[in-house]
């Protein structure tokens, strides 16, 4: 079963989040919860799918980079990014910490922002204190492109949108994106547009 993702000006994805509670986690409800919203991220397909998203104004997020997603993509590209595959996991009631200053610029789209892409300048390297799906503790350092995932996922949890983050002028359709942009380097893209 594939849930709804919402789109952008649906109300609930401007809105924080609660947390959710040990004994909520380990419900049955919530647990398939989790099983649709992996489900429905691999359908859509994406790298991540927050609960509000789907409606429902809850701490809750699914994240998995999987290795066919980054399997045309050329080393070269992959190291500028830091972009490796990332396992399933679920994220709940998270805090993001910035590690150190570093950040790097590069095109964000969004399962709620159907069809458009944009400039988001994002940290480098991130630390997660959330809990799983089993209600556990969990400390997640992540850089690159996993770092870039849990911002925007983060994000979601408290009712913000990449466009709220993003370079107005880089905003395009993903179809322009790539017809554009694809093989330009962020620096190119950015003199070109501003």
């Amino acid at each position: 079963m594939k849930l709804k993702i919402v789109q952008a000006g649906d109300p609930v994805l401007r809105k924080q989040s609660r947390a959710l509670t040990k004994k909520e986690i380990s419900s049955a409800s919530i647990q398939y919860l989790i099983e649709l919203m992996r489900n429905t991220m691999r359908e859509a397909p994406g790298v991540g799918l927050a609960a509000p998203q789907i409606g429902q104004s809850i701490q809750l997020a699914v994240i998995e980079d999987r290795t066919e997603y980054i399997a045309d993509h050329s080393a070269d590209a992959l190291a500028k990014y830091q972009r490796s595959s990332v396992p399933f996991h679920v994220i709940i009631n998270p805090k993001l910490s910035v590690v150190g200053d570093s950040s790097v610029q590069f095109f964000e789209g969004c399962l709620s922002v159907e069809g458009f892409q944009a400039v988001v300048n994002r940290a480098l390297r991130v630390r997660v204190d959330c809990l799983n799906e089993r209600g556990e503790e969990v400390k997640i350092k992540a850089q690159g492109w996993y770092a870039r995932i849990l911002q925007h996922e983060i994000d979601h949890l408290h009712g913000t949108l990449y466009i709220d983050r993003m370079n107005s002028r880089t905003l395009s359709t993903s179809e322009n994106m790539f017809r554009f942009w694809k093989n330009q380097s962020i620096e190119q893209v950015l003199a070109e547009l501003e």
